[in-house]
């Protein structure tokens, strides 16, 4: 007796589904930076090492992203975004431990658990979303990374004062255990076309062909590199704010961690709304490369006018300025990822989306190191005006494609 077919998967429970998973891992990639000053301080390393810790984390992503390919094409989407939570939620819980190099393993596995979260998602809702509202629904499922750093930036500070940073980990641990469950009754219906005879052995995952497939891809249309380019900029300056802004508005601007953690969330409010507001304004326009490359130079102009300020700057005017970066400089993702699904081919939507993906948290990974490294010899402001000025040099390099497109 053969089974009956499963239902096609409706576009609203393969959102709901990809919003609560990218909320709860950005959540928890966000732990480390909003409880950095007490984190560091406690175990006795210098607040800029955050810089370090974050770029492991973005390395680990990029681990994942380079190989990890067949592994979701077995698994299905869901199945891994199950996984990569778990995995997160694990490493987080292990950074309790506050061990300088079990922090730094763990860093790495957070990132690691990530990974699945960029194509994972775009799978699944390449195959589901309306066509004449793609970049609306992709930009919606982005707004889980702001909300879900929302949310670690107001729980986040308040934990750790009260009970310690240790427990702002464990906690992390319990809210992947908690969404991981949440999302399984949905797992068979999405997962329905998933490859089950894909070989994920070693040799297949490190071989030449898979490492390079997801650069492969992105030459299969001429607007996917500089969509790419573009993207690895904002990555520079959205890794570098989210990473360092707690600590640094401690460290230079004398805030309490409670303040700080506030406009940390504030900033990633912002975020949630522009992701919304400017991935319906680019499906309304029919531009959404124009709108990218307008946020490029307005970020840019923000993300200055903030490393600017001067030490003693009112606290509600540091907020302002940075929920409106947090508006236009951290709400690019959805728009950029819903490009890329449009111009691959069908079939390779996963692999242009894991290259382009792999490219944007390379930057995310270099430019908190770069920052940490120049943050010690120059103090805060040179490498912030240094991070904000990419996104503008390189709108500059790729516009005239980015519009012709």
């Amino acid at each position: 007796m053969t089974a009956a077919p499963l239902p096609a998967p409706s576009w609203q429970s393969a959102l709901g589904v990809t919003l609560a998973m990218q909320t709860a891992a950005a959540a928890l990639g966000q732990t480390m930076p909003v409880v950095a000053p007490v984190m560091t301080g406690s175990i006795g390393l210098d607040p800029e090492s955050i810089g370090y810790l974050a770029g492991f984390t973005s390395l680990g992503t990029v681990l994942f992203l380079a190989c990890g390919g067949p592994v979701l094409e077995r698994l299905g989407a869901v199945r891994m975004l199950q996984l990569g939570v778990l995995v997160s939620g694990c490493s987080i819980a292990l950074a309790a431990l506050g061990w300088p190099p079990v922090l730094f393993l763990a860093a790495l596995f957070l990132g690691l658990g990530y990974g699945p979260t960029p194509p994972a998602g775009s799978r699944i809702l390449a195959a589901t979303a309306p066509a004449r509202h793609r970049t609306l629904i992709f930009s919606v499922k982005q707004a889980g990374a702001p909300l879900g750093a929302v949310l670690a930036g107001l729980a986040g500070p308040a934990i750790a004062l009260r009970w310690g940073w240790e427990a702002v980990c464990l906690a992390g641990l319990v809210l992947a255990c908690g969404v991981a469950l949440a999302v399984q009754p949905w797992r068979r219906v999405l997962d329905a076309g998933r490859d089950q005879g894909r070989a994920i052995h070693p040799a297949v995952l490190f071989s030449s062909g898979n490492l390079a497939a997801p650069f492969a891809a992105l030459r299969l249309h001429p607007m996917l590199w500089p969509l790419t380019a573009l993207s690895g900029a904002f990555a520079c300056l959205q890794g570098s704010l989210f990473a360092f802004i707690v600590t640094w508005l401690v460290g230079k601007h004398g805030l309490s961690l409670p303040q700080a953690g506030a406009i940390f969330a504030v900033m990633q409010g912002a975020g949630v709304t522009a992701r919304m507001t400017l991935g319906w304004l680019a499906d309304r326009s029919g531009k959404p490369s124009l709108i990218l490359a307008v946020q490029a130079f307005a970020g840019s102009a923000l993300a200055a006018s903030l490393a600017l300020m001067p030490v003693g700057t009112a606290g509600p005017i540091l907020g302002a300025l940075a929920a409106a970066c947090g508006f236009v400089a951290a709400s690019w993702n959805g728009i950029a990822l819903a490009e890329v699904a449009r111009y691959a081919p069908q079939h390779r939507i996963a692999d242009a989306t894991s290259g382009s993906t792999v490219i944007t948290f390379l930057c995310y990974f270099l430019a908190p190191l770069a920052f940490a490294a120049l943050a010690a010899v120059f103090g805060w402001t040179a490498p912030l005006l240094l991070m904000a000025a990419l996104p503008a040099a390189m709108g500059l390099l790729t516009a005239p494609r980015l519009l012709r497109g």
